[in-house]
């Protein structure tokens, strides 16, 4: 059994690791830290999880981490990951973050986005960016993986076929963002009061998200296609969980719907968590977050605007899930030599 780790318990993608890690046939947890919650129970923390786990959550303590586990999910704000990181790196088999700590590889970009996560630049370049289905082999035996934000995973996932297999230069995409409340964590901000939230359509972040900065930071290491600029707008919604990326592409090639939808799934036939879906294909029109909450799916639609001369992808998910834990156990399930299913076989709650 791989001896799991969890720092940042309390949150609310901590309380997904552990509902994943407790129910993963391969996994044992044997560690949860936290600060403010230190010395209570993952069931007080979390009422959805009834179950005696014998243990409760200890300050982060770099020495009792490394003696106890031997992989160490980190679900701490980006400053506190980069911290531990840098502890703990090389003492412990594997470390995963799910904080923006190390996302983005390049030093100035990161002090514009995260400029409170401060952190080695040796440290950072170590780090895998861990989006398993476009990384595959080099999850095998990375000692430090960089989770994507959940944003940046929808958007990666949405543009790779187009990028990375069919090798386009994408012109101009722009991305407009549709995420539930979970994806501000558990802060207390006015905003995000349920009288002034619920019914809303708050444009938190209408000229620029850092994980549009993330995803054009991966994107430009990855060839054989390119990326002109990329830009996004951000809007928070009334529901909780799920988050929707509606990618609005420009570019010079000529294309096809037929083209691009075969592209689509010959790129993701070999990865069971990306379902290339029709736009009409189910009783609701297709992708929609509602359909993918609980699981480890994320689906995708690409769809052909010859008037407007663009490719609208759309993709949709679970931010708490495939964009947090469901993906960094699914990282941790490749790191390990595991199938990248185990654990993470549940199907989509609906309707919610």
């Amino acid at each position: 059994m791989i001896r799991v780790g969890i720092v940042g318990a309390s949150g609310l993608a901590g309380g997904d690791l552990i509902r994943l890690v407790h129910q993963h046939p391969g996994l044992r947890l044997t560690f949860l830290g936290g600060e403010s919650s230190a010395g209570r129970r993952p069931a007080e923390l979390h009422p959805g999880l009834r179950v005696d786990l014998g243990l409760t959550v200890e300050r982060a303590d770099a020495d009792r981490i490394a003696e106890r586990c031997d992989v160490v999910l980190l679900a701490t704000p980006a400053p506190v990951s980069a911290r531990l990181a840098g502890e703990l790196a090389d003492r412990v088999a594997c470390v995963i973050d799910l904080s923006g700590a190390f996302r983005i590889r390049g030093q100035e970009l990161h002090e514009r986005w995260y400029p409170k996560a401060e952190r080695s630049a040796g440290l950072a370049d170590r780090f895998v960016y861990g989006v398993p289905e476009l990384v595959g082999d080099a999850l095998k035996d990375a000692p430090l993986i960089s989770v994507p934000g959940c944003y940046a995973t929808a958007i990666t996932l949405g543009l790779a076929p187009l990028v990375l297999g069919l090798g386009l230069h994408l012109r101009t995409v722009l991305v407009d963002g549709k995420s539930g409340s979970s994806g501000g964590g558990l802060q207390l901000r006015t905003a995000d009061l349920h009288p002034l939230r619920n019914g809303a359509i708050a444009p938190y972040a209408p000229t620029g998200h850092r994980h549009a900065a993330e995803v054009g930071d991966f994107l430009e290491r990855s060839k054989p296609g390119t990326v002109g600029s990329l830009t996004m707008s951000a809007y928070g919604v009334s529901h909780v969980r799920g988050l929707l990326a509606s990618c609005y592409v420009f570019t010079d090639e000529e294309l096809d719907l037929r083209e691009l939808q075969r592209a689509y799934l010959r790129f993701y036939r070999p990865h069971p968590f990306v379902r290339v879906r029709r736009s009409d294909e189910t009783l609701i029109p297709m992708p929609d977050p509602q359909a993918t909450l609980g699981s480890n799916y994320c689906d995708v639609t690409v769809l052909h605007d010859p008037d407007g001369g663009r490719v609208v992808v759309l993709a949709a998910l679970d931010n708490l899930i495939k964009g947090a834990a469901g993906q960094a156990v699914q990282a941790l399930n490749m790191r390990f030599g595991l199938p990248e299913e185990t654990g993470l076989t549940m199907q989509p709650v609906m309707p919610v």
